[in-house]
């Protein structure tokens, strides 16, 4: 029971109470909560591995449950974003790339690990993942930060495209890691 742990389960925790507050939440308080929620989420996510790096806590545990609590986080707050209509029209595309390399990742990880291949995280792959945060946070925001910042929204469509491409890109190097080792052994 570590803290860079707790921090994870906190993540964890964290999603179906973000998820409540926009399903059962409506104007811009639920908005600014949900952000608040997200924000802080994605603060733990930074936070968890710096903790445990620097104060040799690593863990198998941590190693599983961080991306876990990663996917979590960002399938359940796409989801919820498509279903108040923040996300819709071809960016629903764009939502659907994210979630779906989110799944192929954890299957090809999955995979790989059974043969005791480990494809490391690229440095492209925690832009995509600062590129995912800041674009969800921003939609998450966006029709209630409006008044602040008019094109709060449309920011954040812009790095949920963006973040798709990263997705693309960076889903392709482990699926080129798993096929290799698919097939060559």
């Amino acid at each position: 029971m570590s803290l860079p742990n707790i921090l994870t389960y906190g993540r964890i925790v964290a999603v179906p109470i973000l998820a409540g507050v926009l399903f059962f939440g409506t104007g811009e308080v639920s908005r600014w909560i949900a952000f608040a929620i997200f924000v802080a989420a994605c603060v733990t996510d930074w936070l968890d591995g710096y903790l445990a790096r620097i104060w040799e806590q690593q863990s198998n545990l941590g190693r599983m449950l961080d991306p876990i609590a990663d996917k979590l986080l960002v399938g359940a707050t796409l989801l919820m974003l498509v279903y108040n209509g923040t996300i819709g029209g071809w960016s629903i595309w764009a939502a659907l790339t994210i979630l779906s390399r989110e799944i192929l990742v954890s299957g090809l990880r999955e995979f790989l690990a059974e043969l005791n291949v480990k494809v490391h995280v690229t440095q492209l792959a925690k832009w995509k993942t600062a590129v995912q945060f800041v674009a969800l946070a921003l939609l998450l925001a966006g029709p209630a930060a409006g008044s602040i910042f008019a094109p709060t929204t449309e920011i954040g469509v812009l790095l949920l495209w963006i973040a798709a491409l990263l997705t693309l890109v960076t889903g392709y190097d482990y699926l080129k890691a798993g096929i290799r080792h698919a097939i060559y052994r």
